[in-house]
């Protein structure tokens, strides 16, 4: 986790938080994410969780599905996910079967957080984490999805 943060980390992150912001207009969590192969986005997402009604839709999870049909596989290595938030378990684990090598987040998710309920990394052991890209943008976002709901 102290790698250091490069102007494409931030530039890519500000491509996630777009998405990010599509699922703040829908009334979803606010969470987005772009996987970059090369220097080609092939995959996007945000949450979908609330309009598919399916818990499993998370920004992650889309983000995998677009990047392995426009790849033509299921495994990602060589490419980087980019995710305004920590990874919850169920994407942590997805993303470590996709043999992903490296993921990069904005901010914590100190409640459901992958880091925060394993004590292990669920990734491939060769996946770099960097965490911090532009986290106070990405944790102002939740804060002012979930302001608004309380």
């Amino acid at each position: 986790m102290d790698a250091p943060i490069s102007d494409i980390d931030r530039r890519m992150m500000q491509l996630a938080l777009s998405e990010a912001r599509k699922a703040y207009d829908a009334d979803e969590v606010p969470v987005g994410a772009v996987i970059v192969c090369g220097d080609r986005v092939v995959g996007r997402g945000h949450n979908l969780t609330e309009s598919l009604c399916d818990v499993t839709a998370h920004a992650e999870i889309q983000a995998l599905t677009a990047a392995a049909n426009t790849l033509g596989g299921k495994y990602l290595t060589g490419c980087t996910l980019y995710v305004t938030v920590e990874p919850c378990v169920m994407c942590a684990g997805a993303l470590g079967w996709s043999q992903i090598s490296r993921v990069v987040y904005g901010a914590p998710d100190t409640k459901r957080g992958y880091s925060v309920m394993t004590s292990c990394s669920p990734f491939h052991p060769q996946c770099e984490v960097v965490s911090g890209v532009l986290e106070a943008e990405c944790a102002a976002l939740m804060k002012s999805f979930f302001s608004k709901k309380r």
